[in-house]
């Protein structure tokens, strides 16, 4: 291809793959031409988005491990690196909101316990962003060239009711991307984020519909604030994710966060 958007000779790791949007986006670098490490935790759906990769005419394996566990995501890498080659384009999609850390009128705010919140922080945040930045960052720096994209969120901008935990270690993965684009800009690594509007996936599904799969009132508020007036699809965080992951179409873009949110942050009233 050759073009701008073209990642033939990457090596791009997508962590939490194994969920809707991780799977999209992994199938879009693919796509793009990149060599994909489908990682996650659930072996079935992770083997099943590699071969679905593979049957695109992409290359993708399908690797086992919790980004919690940071010497399990050490042992993944030396593996890429032998299996895939040295990767160069890391994106973090692990993350999802705990219904233990949801505020509901039988749950108020000041009953969330302490251990339950830094659950939800240690899955958005350490695992989410923090312990992959570390385990593949090095190397990147190393090499002096990489693009690594962390997946945000709304409600990292505008807290969201009842997903409070959510939204603070979402608020706290956008410090962090823009940290890191500083420190890693004189080592040839960008670091950005890409923040989406509603997408229904499983941690949000419950929200959003009832059981008769009808939309909730919930639905029904988010989408009155957003401007196209609908839920996002996976697809759609695709072209977002190959042009950051381009050095060739985003080589001066570093700390920056991409919303694909259907208008929703600019909506006010």
């Amino acid at each position: 291809m050759n073009g701008l958007f073209d990642l033939t000779g990457e090596t791009a790791v997508v962590i939490g793959a194994t969920g809707v949007l991780g799977g999209g986006l992994a199938e879009g670098l693919a796509a793009a031409g990149a060599a994909v490490a489908v990682v996650g935790r659930n072996a079935a759906r992770g083997e099943e988005r590699a071969e679905a990769i593979r049957r695109q005419g992409g290359k993708g394996i399908f690797y086992a491990a919790d980004a919690l566990q940071r010497g399990a995501l050490s042992a993944v890498r030396d593996r890429i690196e032998l299996e895939l080659g040295a990767p160069t384009i890391l994106v973090n999609a692990a993350g999802g909101n705990d219904p233990k850390v949801t505020v509901t009128a039988e749950r108020p705010f000041e009953s969330i316990e302490v251990a339950d919140w830094q659950a939800n922080f240690d899955l958005n945040l350490v695992g989410g962003a923090l312990i992959p930045c570390q385990v593949f960052g090095p190397g990147m720096c190393a090499r002096g060239r990489g693009s690594i994209l962390n997946i945000a969120s709304v409600s990292a901008h505008l807290p969201l009711s009842r997903v409070v935990a959510y939204s603070a270690a979402k608020a706290a993965v956008l410090s962090l991307t823009r940290f890191l684009a500083r420190e890693w800009a004189p080592r040839g690594v960008r670091v950005n984020s890409i923040t989406p509007g509603f997408f229904p996936a499983e941690q949000n599904r419950k929200l959003l519909f009832n059981e008769d799969g009808t939309p909730t009132a919930r639905t029904q508020s988010i989408w009155n604030h957003t401007p196209m007036r609908r839920f996002g699809s996976p697809d759609e965080l695709v072209g977002a994710a190959v042009f950051l992951a381009s050095s060739r179409a985003s080589g001066f873009v570093t700390g920056t966060d991409l919303a694909v949110d259907g208008g929703f942050l600019s909506q006010t009233i």
